[in-house]
């Protein structure tokens, strides 16, 4: 049966390993149309790394809106470990973090490899502390994402690293100092970790080609309330004059647009009509238009916006790149509902080369998926017929449950951890909206 700590503490846990990883499955039953609203919690992209911001100013900041998810857990737990005290409130969707005036700086292999999102850390400890030893990434397995941008951005402003026993160690003892950097990719994590790092440093840093997503400009701006100066936010170019020190603050976390997206998609593959609050329609232009072709009615509402749909969607091509691009975290998403459309898509990934992974889990319901290189090419047809299959990573769990939403009998979806890392309540959510999905025990999915 499920987990009863769930929703009032840690996540589930595995029995006599004390590990914060959920061992449980989801059964869902599919044929139902999905009708109701939800509201979007705070986005995992961002508050994550909001949680690392705080490390720069000692004292007591707040961040608000803040998802009941796995990743934030790992991450209270990360930020407990190099010293801070952690309240968090997940029923209030606050987190308090009181930082103190000396900084540990060691990032542990046990929390860092569930949750690749640790790695934010680098940037303020070296800042904050001159050194930092965090080891090596894990997370989701969607394709190589190498730290070199990180560490190069690093070293020009004044870094060494160097690599022992699985961490990464770096120091800066008397300080980082202002740089120009260039970005060969608009990397996320690179450009979160030097503007962090840059925002303490002694002179002007500027970053081109960095990410523009709005969890990015969301970062920043908490930064800036802290008592950076940072400027250029949302645009390819951020300048970053080093300042002193920070204060802390009290911060509302941006709202999700992944979830807000796969909401959205989850109203079309099932025919449904769902009014997602909380959610701003241009941070998904591209995804909101290619739900219009596929056949979807969208409309503005004052907190939001509704998604209906009343007909078998038709297929479209999908094309994911940095943001203002298609994002690639709805790109599984959007492969299962053109797994049912009708008509032929082609869906091509330019950001992680293992993100299909999941087409082999996919093609066990039915679904007719051939991949080649970071092109997929998908036939749709009108029905999918349930089977076990695994999560591989947060978003490919999603795709699955949608297309069990939309099988012949049942479906079970292993590892969902990985969802968990990702959506709150994401049961209950769904059951809200009339879908039929519950949790269950491992042994009882292996029997199913």
């Amino acid at each position: 049966m499920a987990n009863p700590t769930r929703g009032v503490g840690w996540a589930g846990r595995r029995a006599g390993t004390g590990s914060i990883i959920d061992v449980e499955a989801f059964l869902v039953t599919g044929g139902n149309r999905l009708e109701g609203t939800v509201e979007v919690p705070g986005a995992k992209n961002s508050v994550l790394k909001l949680m690392a911001a705080a490390l720069l100013a000692p004292g007591p900041s707040v961040i608000t809106h803040v998802p009941d998810i796995l990743d934030v857990r790992i991450m209270a737990e990360l930020v407990r470990r190099l010293g801070a005290e952690v309240d968090y409130r997940p029923a209030q969707g606050e987190l308090t973090i009181d930082v103190p005036a000396e900084l540990g700086h060691k990032a542990d292999y046990d929390l860092v490899r569930k949750m690749r999102a640790s790695i934010a850390v680098l940037g303020p400890l070296i800042a904050r502390a001159g050194v930092a030893d965090v080891a090596l990434p894990g997370g989701d397995a969607i394709g190589s994402r190498g730290l070199d941008m990180h560490i190069e951005g690093l070293e020009r402003m004044g870094a060494t690293f160097e690599s022992s026993h699985g961490f990464l160690i770096a120091k800066a003892p008397g300080g980082l100092h202002g740089a120009q950097i260039w970005l060969d990719f608009p990397s996320v994590g690179a450009t979160e970790n030097l503007v962090m790092a840059a925002v303490l440093a002694k002179g002007t840093t500027v970053i081109d080609n960095v990410a523009r997503e709005p969890e990015i400009v969301d970062l920043c701006e908490m930064l800036n309330q802290m008592g950076a100066r940072i400027e250029g936010l949302g645009s390819s170019t951020l300048t970053v004059d080093g300042v002193e020190g920070l204060h802390p603050v009290r911060h509302a976390t941006v709202s999700d647009r992944i979830v807000a997206g796969t909401w959205a998609a989850m109203a079309a593959i099932t025919a449904g009509d769902i009014t997602i609050d909380y959610a701003h329609t241009g941070h998904l232009e591209i995804a909101l238009d290619k739900l219009v072709s596929a056949g979807v009615s969208i409309e503005q509402t004052a907190n939001g916006f509704r998604v209906r749909m009343d007909r078998r969607p038709k297929a479209v091509d999908i094309v994911t790149l940095p943001y203002p691009g298609f994002p690639t975290d709805l790109q599984p998403q959007f492969i299962a509902l053109n797994a049912v459309a009708e008509g032929v898509s082609m869906v091509t990934e330019n950001l992680f080369e293992a993100r299909f992974r999941f087409v082999n889990e996919l093609t066990r319901l039915g679904a007719n998926v051939r991949t080649d290189g970071h092109h997929a090419f998908i036939k749709g047809r009108k029905r999918l017929s349930g089977a076990p299959v695994e999560a591989t990573d947060v978003r490919a769990g999603v795709g699955l449950v949608m297309a069990g939403l939309v099988a012949e009998g049942t479906t079970t979806v292993l590892d969902v951890h990985h969802i968990d890392r990702g959506y709150a309540r994401f049961t209950d959510l769904l059951t809200g909206l009339g879908g039929k999905i519950e949790r269950i025990d491992p042994d009882v999915a292996a029997s199913a």
